[in-house]
């Protein structure tokens, strides 16, 4: 079963849901939003969408739910889909059973965090597609991932696991009820972090050490299979290089970028990262193209390739870049704008990576005499590198290459490119999410910045507006958008990351209505989210009802955890405004989730991080006309330098610094545009000329 393809994506093909007339039977999925539900809507399987009427159902029949969690782009969730979704013998005993319903993890991450941490707690391993069953109320009883139709690899088959829960739901109730109250006990004990005191510098340097040694020096990332990019992590190691210059914690993140930036985990014709890697080598990925990883990816490379001048990072951003203006680029809006598409699929024509591998005759009939230098370089043999097939790559890159061969290999590359594309496409996810386009439109802000590349600043610009304007509705903001419909009210991390989104195009553009905007989500969280009783945001607002537990928590996921991102978001604010109230509440955040250190701190690292940057935030107050030279001479100079823990401040000379700012005051000098640099209350002398700028920033003299 493949992904749902779009007639609006750039090569794509209408899938089923799209044909007109089509007459085939549907379910009730045929009225949602998401393209992952729309591929169930002609399913034999009774399915509801989450909400209180399949609840109430449940209530009604008196019979156990079962909750199947998965998305568009889930290679497994296909499979499990096709063998049993779509098995009319499986579907009746679903039907006959139970209440079924289906969610997208990505419309619905809070229940999905819920379930999963159901799952954890039954000693299981978590992951996608997620099968929970669960009490008519909601409440999880037992679970699993993905089951084979019938008994297979020591996993029993899905059509006995059915039969054995609804038999044992209607005989052994005391026995469910009491597994229900155990996981509701310590569900509700996982929603109250431990609470502890302030964060110090040497904490985050010992964590930071520990962390370091489980990183592979080889072939970089954390050691062990499969590998993700985990770029919160590394990009901790990066700030903490820059604090106390351990070279070590630079090579970490060195290493693992130049193994992922060559390995087959990156497109090298198409561009853009997959998922994860099979592999602990970054060779075999798994196929699926997310929007989230490759925001993180482009901020952490920009965030290097500014201190090593890395000629491959740059291409990678660039190429990454590229990817996201030829296939990632949602319907627009009748102004033109557009915001970003949420995933590719693993799969096409029903096999995982189909569209991304090569034969060697394929490759030798397409580029005749001139394939042997691109099979050399790209890992090309008769044999294949994974299941008899070609996973491009360039791991092996102390092969000899010269300038005139890259040159030829780039062209080589887009002969490949044009004859890929005339393959079937994996299906396309173009659902926006508001999380992940804040990712992404921060990672542009910056990016564009680094490598002065307006076009890059402009799609951030536009994706931002296309929010404001499409997913704001009666005061709240909406988590997903598609075809003109939205869905359900924004979660935290929506706010968290759209906020921090709107501050770095602030940084980029000096355009203060982002800084409102940042302002007035701040305010919607803490009107519907902050927890009075013991500080944090939960994950769900006040006025959500279908959720059976609140939960909050600091920990990253497959995205960066929002109430890290509010740290910084926190730390930006006040010294931006001077409002005490940010500081405070940044504050608050701390303590409120510092004791899970003591628990495990592996899932931590944007918390981390934030914490990192609320202790050692410097500022950069720029005064000085936008239109004036001496202002672009100062801001080309900033773009040299890698700033993870600074803050950007723009004031002309007519504006006034906050009021208890350390440069309040402090105009220019001699009618000349002036940069004075601050860490706490203390600022440096005045600084007139770009040269003196770089002197300083080398010798970090603040």
């Amino acid at each position: 079963m493949t992904g749902h393809q779009t007639s609006n994506q750039p090569g794509g093909q209408k899938s089923d849901t799209d044909q007109p007339g089509n007459q085939r039977a549907t379910n009730r999925l045929a009225l949602e939003v998401s393209p992952y539900l729309l591929q169930h809507q002609h399913n034999p399987v009774d399915w509801w969408p989450w909400g209180e009427a399949a609840l109430a159902e449940a209530r009604r029949q008196d019979k156990p739910i079962l909750l199947s969690v998965g998305y568009a782009a889930c290679h497994w969730c296909h499979v499990m889909a096709h063998e049993s979704f779509e098995d009319p013998g499986i579907a009746q005993l679903m039907n006959e059973l139970f209440i079924n319903i289906k969610v997208d993890r990505e419309e619905r991450p809070d229940l999905d965090a819920i379930y999963q941490q159901a799952l954890a707690l039954l000693g299981q391993q978590g992951g996608w597609p997620l099968t929970m069953f669960l009490l008519p109320d909601g409440r999880p009883f037992w679970g699993g991932t993905y089951f084979p139709p019938t008994s297979r690899w020591g996993r029993p088959g899905f059509a006995d696991i059915l039969r054995f829960i609804a038999e044992t739901y209607a005989s052994e109730q005391d026995s469910v009820g009491k597994n229900v109250e155990a996981l509701d006990e310590a569900m509700q004990k996982l929603a109250r972090p431990q609470t502890g005191d302030a964060v110090t510098p040497d904490i985050l340097d010992r964590i930071t050490q520990r962390l370091v040694q489980e990183v592979d020096m080889v072939d970089g990332g954390i050691k062990g299979a499969p590998k993700f990019p985990q770029v919160p992590i590394f990009r901790g190691f990066w700030q903490a290089w820059q604090r106390n210059a351990d070279s070590a914690l630079k090579d970490a993140v060195t290493v693992t970028l130049d193994a992922m930036c060559q390995g087959g985990i990156y497109d090298h014709l198409g561009g853009g990262f997959a998922r994860y890697s099979t592999d602990g080598k970054w060779l075999v990925p798994h196929f699926e193209k997310m929007l989230y990883d490759n925001a993180e990816l482009i901020g952490l490379l920009t965030l290097v390739w500014q201190e090593t001048r890395s000629p491959l990072y740059a291409a990678r951003v660039a190429e990454t870049v590229g990817w996201l203006e030829r296939e990632m680029l949602a319907q627009a809006d009748d102004a033109g704008d557009r915001a970003f598409a949420a995933s590719l699929d693993a799969d096409s024509e029903g096999v995982e990576g189909k569209f991304y591998v090569w034969q060697e005759t394929e490759v030798d009939a397409l580029l005749g005499d001139e394939a042997a230098l691109f099979k050399r370089h790209y890992d090309v043999s008769s044999g294949g590198n994974w299941e008899e097939t070609n996973v491009l790559n360039r791991r092996a890159a102390r092969i000899d290459s010269n300038e005139g061969d890259e040159q030829i290999l780039a062209v080589l590359r887009g002969k490949l490119l044009a004859a890929r594309n005339e393959r079937v496409r994996p299906g396309w996810d173009d659902k926006v999410l508001v999380d992940w386009n804040g990712l992404m439109i921060a990672a542009l802000a910056r990016a564009a910045t680094a490598f002065n590349r307006p076009p890059w600043l402009e799609y951030a610009r536009s994706a931002f507006r296309f929010i404001e304007r499409q997913m704001m509705k009666d005061g709240r903001l909406y988590h997903a958008w598609r075809n003109g419909k939205l869905g359900s009210v924004a979660m935290l991390d929506d706010h968290a990351h759209l906020a921090r989104a709107a501050l770095l195009l602030q940084e980029a553009t000096g355009d203060k209505a982002y800084r409102d905007q940042a302002e007035h989500l701040v305010a919607l969280l803490d009107r519907h989210f902050w927890d009075e009783s013991g500080g944090g945001y939960f994950t769900t607002a006040d006025d959500v009802a279908d959720v059976i537990i609140r939960q909050k928590s600091a920990a990253d996921q497959a995205t960066p955890n929002g109430n890290g991102v509010m740290l910084e978001v926190l730390t930006r604010l006040y010294h931006l405004t001077g409002n005490a109230d940010y500081a405070r509440r940044a504050m608050q955040l701390i303590t409120a989730f510092s004791g899970e250190i003591n628990r495990n701190f592996f899932p931590l690292a944007t918390y981390l991080n934030a914490i990192d940057y609320h202790l050692n935030c410097v500022q950069i107050v720029l005064v000085g006309a936008r239109d004036d030279a001496g202002t672009d001479a100062f801001l080309s100079v900033l773009r040299d330098y890698s700033l993870p823990n600074a803050l950007l401040q723009r004031v002309t000379p007519v504006e006034a610094l906050p009021p208890h700012h350390p440069a309040q005051g402090k105009e220019m000098v001699g009618g000349r545009p002036t940069i004075y640099l601050c860490r706490g209350q203390t600022c440096s002398l005045p600084i007139t000329e770009p040269a003196a700028l770089a002197l300083a920033l080398n010798e970090q003299a603040i």
